[in-house]
Protein backbone atom coordinates (compact mmCIF):
# COMPACT_ATOMS: atom_id res chain seq x y z
CA UNK A 1 0.00 0.00 0.00
CA UNK A 2 2.71 2.49 -0.90
CA UNK A 3 0.41 5.27 -2.06
CA UNK A 4 -1.66 5.50 1.12
CA UNK A 5 0.73 4.56 3.97
CA UNK A 6 0.41 8.12 5.19
CA UNK A 7 -3.39 7.80 5.22
CA UNK A 8 -3.16 4.58 7.24
CA UNK A 9 -0.74 6.16 9.70
CA UNK A 10 -2.98 9.19 10.14
CA UNK A 11 -6.02 6.98 10.73
CA UNK A 12 -4.15 4.92 13.34
CA UNK A 13 -3.06 8.11 15.10
CA UNK A 14 -6.68 9.30 15.15
CA UNK A 15 -7.80 5.95 16.60
CA UNK A 16 -5.33 6.33 19.44
CA UNK A 17 -7.41 9.32 20.53
CA UNK A 18 -10.80 7.70 19.78
CA UNK A 19 -10.41 3.87 19.85
CA UNK A 20 -14.19 3.21 19.84
CA UNK A 21 -14.89 5.36 16.80
CA UNK A 22 -16.53 2.74 14.54
CA UNK A 23 -16.65 4.78 11.27
CA UNK A 24 -12.98 5.71 11.72
CA UNK A 25 -11.93 2.13 12.36
CA UNK A 26 -14.00 0.90 9.41
CA UNK A 27 -12.33 3.52 7.20
CA UNK A 28 -8.92 2.24 8.29
CA UNK A 29 -9.99 -1.37 7.62
CA UNK A 30 -11.32 -0.43 4.16
CA UNK A 31 -8.08 1.40 3.39
CA UNK A 32 -5.94 -1.57 4.43
CA UNK A 33 -8.11 -3.98 2.46
CA UNK A 34 -7.95 -1.80 -0.64
CA UNK A 35 -4.17 -1.74 -0.30
CA UNK A 36 -3.91 -5.52 -0.27
CA UNK A 37 -3.15 -5.78 3.45
CA UNK A 38 -6.02 -8.13 4.24
CA UNK A 39 -4.44 -9.63 7.35
CA UNK A 40 -4.16 -6.19 8.99
CA UNK A 41 -7.63 -5.22 7.75
CA UNK A 42 -9.08 -8.40 9.31
CA UNK A 43 -7.92 -7.31 12.78
CA UNK A 44 -9.52 -3.88 12.34
CA UNK A 45 -12.83 -5.32 11.07
CA UNK A 46 -12.91 -7.74 14.01
CA UNK A 47 -12.26 -4.89 16.44
CA UNK A 48 -15.06 -2.82 14.86
CA UNK A 49 -17.47 -5.80 14.87
CA UNK A 50 -16.87 -6.25 18.59
CA UNK A 51 -18.27 -2.73 18.95
CA UNK A 52 -21.05 -3.12 16.33
CA UNK A 53 -21.74 -6.87 15.91
CA UNK A 54 -24.79 -6.38 13.66
CA UNK A 55 -23.14 -4.12 11.07
CA UNK A 56 -23.63 -5.65 7.61
CA UNK A 57 -20.92 -3.43 6.09
CA UNK A 58 -18.37 -4.63 8.64
CA UNK A 59 -19.37 -8.27 8.12
CA UNK A 60 -19.03 -7.89 4.38
CA UNK A 61 -15.63 -6.26 4.84
CA UNK A 62 -14.47 -9.14 7.04
CA UNK A 63 -15.74 -11.65 4.46
CA UNK A 64 -13.77 -9.80 1.77
CA UNK A 65 -10.66 -10.05 3.96
CA UNK A 66 -11.17 -13.79 4.28
CA UNK A 67 -11.59 -14.10 0.52
CA UNK A 68 -8.39 -12.19 -0.19
CA UNK A 69 -6.50 -14.45 2.23
CA UNK A 70 -7.90 -17.64 0.71
CA UNK A 71 -10.07 -18.39 3.76
CA UNK A 72 -12.98 -19.30 1.54
CA UNK A 73 -15.01 -21.32 4.03
CA UNK A 74 -14.97 -18.50 6.60
CA UNK A 75 -15.96 -16.00 3.92
CA UNK A 76 -18.80 -18.25 2.76
CA UNK A 77 -20.26 -18.58 6.26
CA UNK A 78 -20.52 -14.78 6.59
CA UNK A 79 -21.86 -14.20 3.07
CA UNK A 80 -24.52 -16.91 3.36
CA UNK A 81 -25.70 -15.30 6.59
CA UNK A 82 -25.87 -11.87 4.93
CA UNK A 83 -27.88 -13.25 1.98
CA UNK A 84 -30.63 -14.42 4.33
CA UNK A 85 -31.36 -10.85 5.42
CA UNK A 86 -33.55 -8.30 3.64
CA UNK A 87 -31.89 -5.47 1.72
CA UNK A 88 -28.69 -7.44 1.26
CA UNK A 89 -26.10 -5.19 -0.43
CA UNK A 90 -25.26 -6.05 -4.03
CA UNK A 91 -21.59 -6.45 -3.10
CA UNK A 92 -22.52 -9.49 -1.00
CA UNK A 93 -23.96 -11.17 -4.11
CA UNK A 94 -20.79 -10.32 -6.05
CA UNK A 95 -18.61 -11.86 -3.35
CA UNK A 96 -20.89 -14.90 -3.23
CA UNK A 97 -20.49 -15.24 -7.00
CA UNK A 98 -16.69 -15.18 -6.58
CA UNK A 99 -16.84 -17.86 -3.88
CA UNK A 100 -19.13 -20.05 -5.99
CA UNK A 101 -16.86 -19.65 -9.00
CA UNK A 102 -13.86 -20.60 -6.88
CA UNK A 103 -15.77 -23.74 -5.76
CA UNK A 104 -16.58 -24.64 -9.38
CA UNK A 105 -20.33 -23.89 -9.12
CA UNK A 106 -20.38 -21.73 -12.24
CA UNK A 107 -24.15 -21.67 -13.02
CA UNK A 108 -24.97 -20.53 -9.48
CA UNK A 109 -22.17 -17.97 -9.64
CA UNK A 110 -23.71 -16.54 -12.82
CA UNK A 111 -27.13 -16.27 -11.17
CA UNK A 112 -25.72 -14.52 -8.10
CA UNK A 113 -23.73 -12.07 -10.23
CA UNK A 114 -26.81 -11.24 -12.30
CA UNK A 115 -28.76 -10.69 -9.09
CA UNK A 116 -26.06 -8.27 -7.90
CA UNK A 117 -26.13 -6.09 -11.02
CA UNK A 118 -29.93 -6.13 -11.07
CA UNK A 119 -29.89 -4.72 -7.52
CA UNK A 120 -27.14 -2.21 -8.26
CA UNK A 121 -25.63 -1.78 -11.75
CA UNK A 122 -22.76 0.02 -10.06
CA UNK A 123 -21.68 -3.28 -8.49
CA UNK A 124 -20.67 -4.64 -11.91
CA UNK A 125 -17.23 -6.22 -11.91
CA UNK A 126 -15.75 -6.46 -15.41
CA UNK A 127 -13.08 -9.00 -14.47
CA UNK A 128 -15.59 -11.31 -12.77
CA UNK A 129 -18.10 -10.86 -15.60
CA UNK A 130 -15.47 -11.96 -18.10
CA UNK A 131 -14.60 -15.03 -16.05
CA UNK A 132 -18.28 -15.95 -15.79
CA UNK A 133 -18.96 -15.17 -19.44
CA UNK A 134 -21.83 -12.86 -18.55
CA UNK A 135 -22.52 -10.72 -21.60
CA UNK A 136 -19.74 -12.40 -23.56
CA UNK A 137 -19.75 -12.46 -27.34
CA UNK A 138 -20.82 -16.00 -28.21
CA UNK A 139 -18.81 -15.88 -31.46
CA UNK A 140 -15.54 -14.78 -29.89
CA UNK A 141 -15.53 -16.02 -26.32
CA UNK A 142 -15.20 -19.65 -25.23
CA UNK A 143 -17.49 -18.91 -22.30
CA UNK A 144 -21.14 -17.90 -22.55
CA UNK A 145 -23.16 -17.24 -19.39
CA UNK A 146 -20.78 -19.33 -17.34
CA UNK A 147 -20.79 -22.39 -19.60
CA UNK A 148 -17.75 -23.54 -21.53
CA UNK A 149 -18.94 -23.82 -25.13
CA UNK A 150 -16.85 -26.87 -25.92
CA UNK A 151 -18.69 -28.80 -23.20
CA UNK A 152 -22.05 -28.57 -24.94
CA UNK A 153 -21.40 -27.55 -28.54
CA UNK A 154 -23.21 -29.86 -30.93
CA UNK A 155 -25.51 -31.38 -28.30
CA UNK A 156 -28.91 -29.73 -28.62
CA UNK A 157 -30.38 -31.53 -25.65
CA UNK A 158 -27.65 -30.32 -23.30
CA UNK A 159 -27.97 -26.75 -24.62
CA UNK A 160 -31.67 -26.83 -23.93
CA UNK A 161 -31.13 -28.21 -20.43
CA UNK A 162 -28.53 -25.54 -19.62
CA UNK A 163 -30.94 -22.83 -20.70
CA UNK A 164 -33.48 -24.10 -18.19
CA UNK A 165 -31.01 -24.35 -15.32
CA UNK A 166 -30.66 -28.13 -15.59
CA UNK A 167 -27.23 -29.54 -14.83
CA UNK A 168 -25.72 -32.96 -15.58
CA UNK A 169 -23.25 -33.52 -12.73
CA UNK A 170 -20.27 -35.76 -13.40
CA UNK A 171 -19.35 -36.19 -9.73
CA UNK A 172 -20.53 -39.34 -7.92
CA UNK A 173 -20.37 -40.74 -4.40
CA UNK A 174 -16.77 -41.72 -5.13
CA UNK A 175 -15.99 -37.98 -5.06
CA UNK A 176 -17.58 -37.56 -1.61
CA UNK A 177 -15.21 -38.36 1.24
CA UNK A 178 -16.79 -40.35 4.06
CA UNK A 179 -20.51 -39.91 4.85
CA UNK A 180 -21.15 -43.65 4.36
CA UNK A 181 -24.30 -43.78 6.57
CA UNK A 182 -25.75 -40.81 4.67
CA UNK A 183 -24.93 -42.40 1.32
CA UNK A 184 -26.68 -45.61 2.42
CA UNK A 185 -29.82 -43.66 3.38
CA UNK A 186 -29.84 -41.86 0.03
CA UNK A 187 -29.26 -45.13 -1.84
CA UNK A 188 -32.30 -46.68 -0.17
CA UNK A 189 -34.54 -43.65 -0.66
CA UNK A 190 -33.44 -42.41 -4.10
CA UNK A 191 -30.91 -44.56 -5.96
CA UNK A 192 -32.24 -48.10 -5.50
CA UNK A 193 -35.82 -47.14 -6.49
CA UNK A 194 -34.42 -45.89 -9.81
CA UNK A 195 -32.31 -49.00 -10.32
CA UNK A 196 -35.00 -51.50 -9.27
CA UNK A 197 -38.38 -49.85 -9.95
CA UNK A 198 -40.19 -53.18 -10.34
CA UNK A 199 -39.27 -54.29 -6.79
CA UNK A 200 -40.40 -51.02 -5.27
CA UNK A 201 -43.60 -51.07 -7.36
CA UNK A 202 -44.39 -54.53 -5.96
CA UNK A 203 -44.53 -52.96 -2.52
CA UNK A 204 -46.43 -49.91 -3.73
CA UNK A 205 -43.43 -47.59 -3.47
CA UNK A 206 -43.01 -44.97 -6.20
CA UNK A 207 -39.78 -43.42 -7.41
CA UNK A 208 -39.49 -40.03 -5.72
CA UNK A 209 -39.76 -38.44 -2.32
CA UNK A 210 -37.83 -35.97 -0.24
CA UNK A 211 -34.77 -35.86 2.00
CA UNK A 212 -33.80 -32.92 4.20
CA UNK A 213 -30.09 -32.56 4.94
CA UNK A 214 -29.13 -30.38 7.90
CA UNK A 215 -25.94 -29.58 9.74
CA UNK A 216 -23.17 -27.01 10.06
CA UNK A 217 -22.24 -24.99 6.97
CA UNK A 218 -19.48 -26.28 4.75
CA UNK A 219 -19.95 -29.98 5.58
CA UNK A 220 -20.90 -31.08 2.07
CA UNK A 221 -24.70 -30.95 1.91
CA UNK A 222 -24.77 -29.32 -1.54
CA UNK A 223 -21.93 -31.49 -2.83
CA UNK A 224 -23.73 -34.63 -1.61
CA UNK A 225 -26.92 -33.58 -3.41
CA UNK A 226 -25.02 -32.95 -6.65
CA UNK A 227 -23.20 -36.30 -6.32
CA UNK A 228 -26.56 -38.03 -5.83
CA UNK A 229 -27.68 -36.81 -9.25
CA UNK A 230 -24.36 -37.87 -10.76
CA UNK A 231 -24.61 -41.32 -9.16
CA UNK A 232 -27.86 -42.09 -11.02
CA UNK A 233 -27.06 -39.95 -14.09
CA UNK A 234 -30.14 -37.85 -13.37
CA UNK A 235 -30.80 -34.20 -14.14
CA UNK A 236 -29.90 -31.79 -11.35
CA UNK A 237 -31.85 -28.60 -10.76
CA UNK A 238 -30.45 -26.39 -7.97
CA UNK A 239 -32.80 -23.72 -6.68
CA UNK A 240 -31.72 -20.53 -4.92
CA UNK A 241 -33.88 -18.17 -2.90
CA UNK A 242 -33.58 -15.41 -5.49
CA UNK A 243 -35.07 -17.71 -8.15
CA UNK A 244 -38.31 -18.04 -6.21
CA UNK A 245 -39.04 -14.97 -4.12
CA UNK A 246 -40.27 -11.78 -5.79
CA UNK A 247 -41.96 -8.65 -4.50
CA UNK A 248 -45.11 -9.01 -6.66
CA UNK A 249 -47.99 -10.91 -5.07
CA UNK A 250 -48.47 -14.31 -6.68
CA UNK A 251 -45.24 -14.25 -8.71
CA UNK A 252 -43.25 -16.26 -6.15
CA UNK A 253 -45.88 -19.02 -6.26
CA UNK A 254 -45.74 -19.06 -10.06
CA UNK A 255 -41.95 -19.25 -9.95
CA UNK A 256 -42.12 -22.21 -7.58
CA UNK A 257 -44.67 -24.01 -9.76
CA UNK A 258 -42.48 -23.41 -12.83
CA UNK A 259 -39.45 -24.90 -11.07
CA UNK A 260 -41.35 -28.08 -10.19
CA UNK A 261 -42.75 -28.32 -13.74
CA UNK A 262 -39.21 -28.00 -15.10
CA UNK A 263 -38.09 -30.87 -12.86
CA UNK A 264 -41.07 -33.02 -13.91
CA UNK A 265 -40.22 -32.40 -17.56
CA UNK A 266 -36.65 -33.68 -17.06
CA UNK A 267 -37.20 -36.68 -14.79
CA UNK A 268 -35.47 -38.48 -13.32
CA UNK A 269 -34.43 -35.22 -11.76
CA UNK A 270 -32.89 -34.28 -8.44
CA UNK A 271 -34.52 -31.00 -7.40
CA UNK A 272 -32.31 -29.35 -4.80
CA UNK A 273 -33.37 -26.46 -2.54
CA UNK A 274 -30.47 -24.82 -0.73
CA UNK A 275 -31.21 -22.85 2.45
CA UNK A 276 -34.75 -24.21 2.33
CA UNK A 277 -35.64 -22.61 5.67
CA UNK A 278 -35.75 -19.24 3.85
CA UNK A 279 -38.56 -20.58 1.63
CA UNK A 280 -40.32 -22.73 4.20
CA UNK A 281 -40.01 -20.76 7.43
CA UNK A 282 -42.36 -21.65 10.27
CA UNK A 283 -45.74 -20.06 9.56
CA UNK A 284 -46.25 -19.48 13.28
CA UNK A 285 -43.40 -16.94 13.16
CA UNK A 286 -44.61 -15.10 10.06
CA UNK A 287 -46.47 -11.79 10.27
CA UNK A 288 -47.34 -11.27 6.60
CA UNK A 289 -49.64 -13.34 4.40
CA UNK A 290 -47.59 -13.45 1.20
CA UNK A 291 -44.92 -15.75 2.60
CA UNK A 292 -47.62 -18.07 3.93
CA UNK A 293 -48.93 -18.46 0.40
CA UNK A 294 -45.45 -19.38 -0.84
CA UNK A 295 -45.19 -22.08 1.84
CA UNK A 296 -48.66 -23.42 0.98
CA UNK A 297 -47.67 -23.56 -2.69
CA UNK A 298 -44.43 -25.35 -1.79
CA UNK A 299 -46.34 -27.97 0.22
CA UNK A 300 -48.88 -28.46 -2.57
CA UNK A 301 -46.10 -28.96 -5.14
CA UNK A 302 -44.37 -31.50 -2.92
CA UNK A 303 -47.64 -33.39 -2.52
CA UNK A 304 -48.10 -33.46 -6.30
CA UNK A 305 -51.64 -32.14 -6.01
CA UNK A 306 -51.93 -31.07 -9.66
CA UNK A 307 -49.10 -33.15 -11.21
CA UNK A 308 -47.36 -36.38 -10.30
CA UNK A 309 -43.90 -36.11 -8.74
CA UNK A 310 -42.92 -39.67 -9.71
CA UNK A 311 -39.31 -39.52 -10.82
CA UNK A 312 -38.69 -36.18 -9.09
CA UNK A 313 -36.27 -36.61 -6.20
CA UNK A 314 -36.41 -33.66 -3.83
CA UNK A 315 -33.40 -32.84 -1.69
CA UNK A 316 -33.09 -29.79 0.51
CA UNK A 317 -30.37 -28.43 2.76
CA UNK A 318 -30.48 -26.09 5.70
CA UNK A 319 -28.20 -24.91 8.48
CA UNK A 320 -31.23 -24.09 10.66
CA UNK A 321 -33.85 -26.91 10.54
CA UNK A 322 -35.53 -25.47 13.64
CA UNK A 323 -36.78 -22.55 11.52
CA UNK A 324 -38.47 -24.86 8.98
CA UNK A 325 -42.26 -25.21 9.15
CA UNK A 326 -43.17 -28.53 10.79
CA UNK A 327 -45.55 -29.38 7.92
CA UNK A 328 -42.53 -30.10 5.70
CA UNK A 329 -41.56 -32.99 7.98
CA UNK A 330 -44.81 -34.86 7.38
CA UNK A 331 -44.43 -38.33 5.77
CA UNK A 332 -44.52 -38.01 1.99
CA UNK A 333 -42.65 -34.70 2.06
CA UNK A 334 -39.24 -34.54 3.76
CA UNK A 335 -39.79 -37.88 5.46
CA UNK A 336 -36.06 -38.48 5.84
CA UNK A 337 -34.22 -35.87 7.91
CA UNK A 338 -30.51 -36.58 7.85
CA UNK A 339 -27.88 -34.92 10.02
CA UNK A 340 -24.71 -34.08 8.07
CA UNK A 341 -22.01 -33.77 10.74
CA UNK A 342 -18.46 -32.59 10.30
CA UNK A 343 -16.42 -35.43 8.82
CA UNK A 344 -14.88 -37.93 11.22
CA UNK A 345 -11.14 -38.76 11.20
CA UNK A 346 -11.47 -41.37 8.43
CA UNK A 347 -13.62 -39.06 6.32
CA UNK A 348 -11.25 -36.12 6.84
CA UNK A 349 -8.39 -38.24 5.54
CA UNK A 350 -10.51 -39.25 2.53
CA UNK A 351 -11.52 -35.64 1.84
CA UNK A 352 -7.91 -34.46 2.01
CA UNK A 353 -6.92 -37.18 -0.46
CA UNK A 354 -9.62 -36.00 -2.85
CA UNK A 355 -8.68 -32.33 -2.42
CA UNK A 356 -4.99 -33.06 -3.03
CA UNK A 357 -5.69 -35.18 -6.09
CA UNK A 358 -3.79 -33.92 -9.16
CA UNK A 359 -1.41 -31.73 -7.13
CA UNK A 360 2.36 -32.35 -6.74
CA UNK A 361 2.69 -34.37 -3.52
CA UNK A 362 5.43 -35.80 -1.33
CA UNK A 363 3.42 -38.63 0.27
CA UNK A 364 1.44 -36.63 2.87
CA UNK A 365 0.40 -38.55 5.99
CA UNK A 366 -3.34 -38.05 5.69
CA UNK A 367 -4.11 -39.98 8.88
CA UNK A 368 -1.85 -37.67 10.88
CA UNK A 369 -3.40 -34.62 9.22
CA UNK A 370 -6.91 -35.86 10.02
CA UNK A 371 -5.98 -35.92 13.73
CA UNK A 372 -4.84 -32.29 13.50
CA UNK A 373 -8.12 -31.17 11.92
CA UNK A 374 -10.68 -32.42 14.44
CA UNK A 375 -13.97 -30.55 14.07
CA UNK A 376 -13.10 -29.20 10.62
CA UNK A 377 -15.81 -29.12 7.99
CA UNK A 378 -15.18 -30.13 4.39
CA UNK A 379 -14.98 -26.43 3.50
CA UNK A 380 -12.44 -25.89 6.29
CA UNK A 381 -10.31 -28.73 4.88
CA UNK A 382 -10.49 -27.12 1.44
CA UNK A 383 -9.27 -23.89 3.04
CA UNK A 384 -6.33 -25.83 4.54
CA UNK A 385 -5.31 -27.17 1.14
CA UNK A 386 -5.78 -23.74 -0.47
CA UNK A 387 -3.55 -22.07 2.14
CA UNK A 388 -0.87 -24.73 1.70
CA UNK A 389 -1.01 -24.47 -2.10
CA UNK A 390 -0.78 -20.69 -2.05
CA UNK A 391 2.32 -20.84 0.16
CA UNK A 392 3.90 -23.32 -2.28
CA UNK A 393 3.01 -21.05 -5.20
CA UNK A 394 4.78 -18.13 -3.53
CA UNK A 395 7.86 -20.31 -3.03
CA UNK A 396 7.70 -21.53 -6.65
CA UNK A 397 7.47 -17.97 -7.95
CA UNK A 398 10.46 -16.98 -5.82
CA UNK A 399 12.62 -20.03 -6.59
CA UNK A 400 11.51 -20.61 -10.16
CA UNK A 401 10.51 -24.26 -9.67
CA UNK A 402 7.51 -25.99 -8.07
CA UNK A 403 7.89 -28.11 -4.94
CA UNK A 404 5.50 -30.86 -3.80
CA UNK A 405 3.11 -30.52 -0.88
CA UNK A 406 4.32 -32.27 2.25
CA UNK A 407 2.73 -33.30 5.53
CA UNK A 408 4.48 -30.35 7.21
CA UNK A 409 3.02 -27.90 4.66
CA UNK A 410 -0.52 -29.11 5.21
CA UNK A 411 -0.13 -29.29 8.99
CA UNK A 412 1.18 -25.71 9.08
CA UNK A 413 -1.78 -24.58 6.98
CA UNK A 414 -4.20 -26.42 9.28
CA UNK A 415 -2.80 -24.50 12.26
CA UNK A 416 -3.88 -21.22 10.63
CA UNK A 417 -7.48 -22.31 9.89
CA UNK A 418 -10.01 -22.39 12.70
CA UNK A 419 -12.96 -24.84 12.50
CA UNK A 420 -16.10 -23.00 11.45
CA UNK A 421 -18.50 -25.54 13.00
CA UNK A 422 -18.18 -24.58 16.68
CA UNK A 423 -20.53 -21.62 16.49
CA UNK A 424 -23.20 -23.73 14.79
CA UNK A 425 -23.03 -26.44 17.46
CA UNK A 426 -23.37 -23.83 20.22
CA UNK A 427 -26.78 -22.92 18.76
CA UNK A 428 -27.80 -26.45 17.74
CA UNK A 429 -27.07 -27.78 21.22
CA UNK A 430 -29.74 -25.55 22.76
CA UNK A 431 -32.39 -26.66 20.24
CA UNK A 432 -31.43 -30.32 20.70
CA UNK A 433 -31.75 -30.02 24.49
CA UNK A 434 -34.85 -27.87 24.79
CA UNK A 435 -36.82 -28.06 21.51
CA UNK A 436 -36.37 -31.68 20.49
CA UNK A 437 -39.98 -32.72 19.94
CA UNK A 438 -40.17 -36.26 18.61
CA UNK A 439 -36.40 -36.71 18.86
CA UNK A 440 -35.72 -34.83 15.61
CA UNK A 441 -32.33 -33.63 16.85
CA UNK A 442 -31.22 -36.79 18.66
CA UNK A 443 -28.36 -37.11 16.17
CA UNK A 444 -26.94 -33.80 17.39
CA UNK A 445 -26.98 -34.99 21.00
CA UNK A 446 -25.38 -38.27 19.92
CA UNK A 447 -22.67 -36.43 18.05
CA UNK A 448 -22.01 -34.18 21.08
CA UNK A 449 -22.09 -37.29 23.32
CA UNK A 450 -24.76 -35.81 25.55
Amino acid sequence: MPHNDDDGRALRDALQLSPDNIPLRQHLADTLLGGGRADEAEKEYRHALALAPESERLKLGLASCFYQQGKYSQALVIVEDLLKKPDTPARAYVLHARLLLQAGEVPRAVRQYREAISLDPGAADGELANRLGVGADAEKSPVVDGRVRESWEGDEEEVEDSAEGIERPKCTFADVGGMEPLKDEIRMKIILPLEHPELYAAYGKTVGGGILLYGPPGCGKTWLARATAGEVKASFLPVGINEVLEMWIGQSERNLHGIFENARAHKPCVLFFDEVDALGASRAQLHGGSQRQVINQFLAEMDGVASSNAGVLILAATNAPWHLDSAFRRPGRFDRILFVPPPDAEARAAILRILCRGKPLDEPDYDLLSKKTDGFSGADLKAVVDVAVEKKLREALRDGRPRPLTTRDLAAAAATVKPSTKEWFATARNYALYSNQGGVYDDILKYLKM
